[in-house]
């Protein structure tokens, strides 16, 4: 970043590179429309190339570029808000779509597989999606942050403003969920 920040656009392709599928899976988990996922992390690109003159690597480059797109989502999740707030108090929003950018990808992996394992996995992923989408926000987030992106617990701290303790805590309240309701799909014995 300090390369593209001094003017290297090669340093910018390298960044890009490395983070844009972790980046998409970030804001694909957290944001709760399908349709604002390739808009928000655009965004955050090109609100990092805008403020590529600024940047001082306080923390890790990750971290940096989550952090923008976490306030670009924040943003959206406001303006929804007090659009939501000044229509009609009448029907929920209709463009909600709980598919996300994990799930295509599920289907892309599925579709290489025999019909009885595709099955099998579609199964057990739709089980692992529907817990980890059951959790709330943000052991969620900070689930995502660890498990999907490899996140350390400082950098997930930096992120969402919280002390460490508070990160591990969440953690490990969400993975305690997680085997919770899992448990009893895997429970051995058990006939479909």
């Amino acid at each position: 970043m300090l390369r593209y920040r001094d003017g290297d656009l090669r340093a910018f392709e390298e960044l890009y590179r490395r983070h844009h599928r972790g980046l998409y899976l970030f804001i694909a988990w957290r944001s709760p429309r399908q349709d604002w996922v390739d808009d928000i992390v655009q965004d955050s690109w090109a609100n990092l190339h805008q403020a590529r003159a600024r940047y001082q690597p306080q923390a890790g480059f990750r971290t940096y570029l989550f952090q923008i797109a976490r306030n670009r989502l924040i943003d959206q999740l406001r303006q929804q808000q007090r659009v939501t707030l000044a229509s009609d108090m009448g029907g929920p929003d209709s463009g909600n779509d709980d598919s996300s950018a994990f799930d295509a990808l599920v289907d892309a992996h599925a579709q290489q597989n025999g019909p009885d394992t595709q099955l099998e996995q579609e199964q057990q992923i739709a089980s692992l999606q529907a817990a980890i989408r059951a959790l709330p926000g943000e052991q969620r987030e900070a689930l995502v942050l660890q498990q999907f992106n490899g996140m350390s617990l400082e950098d997930i701290a930096t992120l969402v403003e919280a002390p460490v303790e508070t990160v591990r805590s969440r953690l490990r309240y969400a993975m305690k969920k997680l085997r919770q309701r899992l448990e009893p799909a895997v429970t051995p014995g058990e006939m479909a």
